[in-house]
């Protein structure tokens, strides 16, 4: 009987851990991808009928919390060049 109630007790806690891991991974997973890109933004912009700046564009993907990838692309060379230096 007694037995029987710990190895209930033991297989919750074993899957409660498993739950709480997979869960993260899975959250991490999904957290890591953009859910809108640049591209598919302009694309949205201009099926509205609207023509798509550069700064509107930007100011949505910050509101999403998103890096545009131009920016990313400057920091990138930034970062490049940097390095470049202090090799020489």
């Amino acid at each position: 009987m007694w037995t029987s109630i710990l190895y209930l007790f033991i297989g919750l806690i074993v899957g409660a851990v498993a739950t709480f891991f997979g869960c993260n991974y899975y959250f991490k997973k999904k957290t890591s991808q953009p859910p809108i890109t640049e591209k598919q933004l302009r694309i949205m912009y201009e099926q509205m009928g609207m023509r798509p700046n550069e700064a509107k564009i930007q100011q949505v993907l910050r509101s999403m919390g998103i890096t545009p990838q131009s920016q990313q692309k400057k920091d990138q060379n930034k970062s490049n060049n940097s390095k470049k230096n202090k090799n020489k």
